[in-house]
């Protein structure tokens, strides 16, 4: 027995008895693979190009009552509200776009339910929001395609460029920026692009329009800092701006000397998105990045209807914008 000890004790101290571990060279918290990866069990679609529709669909809200929402329309939906979103899937398979991002919708639980439930064969599999912590109204998006990160901005302040408080200081706001987030979308495994959402400040004073000048600003900013990274990033803006084309916030994204890739609005000023059943004015956009631009198709977006101007109306008193894109980067 005393052998039998001495020689246990010798092969923990010379660790001659025991087969060595090696030690990777690989530093602690190296990945040897790409961080971002597709589903292993996902099949890109064999389609060239895709499509996207953007619409804000007004005040669209479930059957159930969120408790810990307080406010009229979400606690009692309006008595419209089966025949509305009877009328919204009918559209959406009209549209038949791979991705889908709606504004002043209730959830992306509520989306996710709606396709699984009435939408189960158009092959919408990713859905994802910022929703905010006492408001109803968010923006949403569902996709065919794989999505990456989402950048929400629900808890950064922006500045009210112009306003002062009674002590004399520059004002600042967060109250509505959840209703803005950034995700990236791969269509394909060549092809991806940073997709913005966004439901901007509604109302015409000096006010409104300096907080969505504070908006757009946040945004600038992170768009600036995915250009730093990648010159070539191509981006997508989609969503209910509340300006006009002509107005200081479009002109911001369009013509401002901050953002260093511009994006373009490619629909005519002319064509108009609100009110749905008698448009006067265009607060609806679907504005991409000089980057992303060469690859739109259909001679750019487009204002749609799927309906009659009445019926239109019941859904939403916005239309919706749609367009179409190459699945590949062009030659720039």
């Amino acid at each position: 027995m005393k052998k039998l000890l001495y020689v246990v004790l010798c092969c923990l101290l010379m660790g001659s008895c025991a087969q060595k571990v090696r030690i990777p060279t690989q530093s602690i918290g190296q990945v040897n693979t790409t961080p971002i990866v597709k589903p292993s069990n996902y099949i890109y679609p064999t389609d060239s190009s895709f499509k996207i529709i953007s619409w804000n669909v007004e005040h669209f809200v479930d059957l159930h009552d969120d408790p810990y929402i307080n406010n009229g329309r979400e606690d009692n939906p309006p008595e419209n509200t089966n025949l509305r979103t009877s009328l919204l899937l009918k559209a959406l398979r009209m549209a038949d776009a791979d991705i889908v991002v709606l504004q002043e919708f209730e959830s992306a639980k509520f989306l996710k339910q709606l396709a699984q439930d009435s939408l189960p064969n158009m092959g919408y599999l990713y859905f994802g929001d910022t929703p905010s912590l006492n408001w109803y109204m968010n923006v949403v998006v569902m996709s065919r395609f794989p999505l990456g990160l989402m950048t929400g901005y629900g808890l950064a302040t922006t500045p009210l460029p112009g306003f002062v408080n009674e002590q004399g200081k520059a004002e600042t706001q967060n109250n509505i920026n959840s209703r803005m987030w950034s995700v990236d979308v791969f269509p394909s495994e060549n092809y991806s692009f940073l997709l913005t959402g966004v439901h901007l400040k509604a109302g015409r004073s000096d006010r409104d329009i300096a907080m969505r000048k504070g908006q757009i600003a946040l945004l600038t900013e992170t768009f600036n800092r995915y250009l730093a990274e990648n010159p070539r990033k191509n981006m997508l803006l989609a969503g209910d701006h509340n300006a006009t084309p002509e107005s200081e916030e479009i002109a911001m994204l369009t013509k401002g000397n901050t953002l260093k890739n511009h994006f373009v609005d490619t629909i005519d000023p002319t064509v108009f998105s609100h009110p749905s059943n008698a448009p006067r004015r265009r607060l609806d956009y679907i504005l991409v990045n000089e980057n992303m631009n060469k690859e739109i198709l259909d001679e750019g977006a487009k204002v749609v209807q799927f309906f009659s101007p009445d019926t239109m109306r019941i859904v939403s008193d916005h239309l919706p914008v749609v367009a179409r894109f190459l699945k590949e980067d062009k030659l720039r």
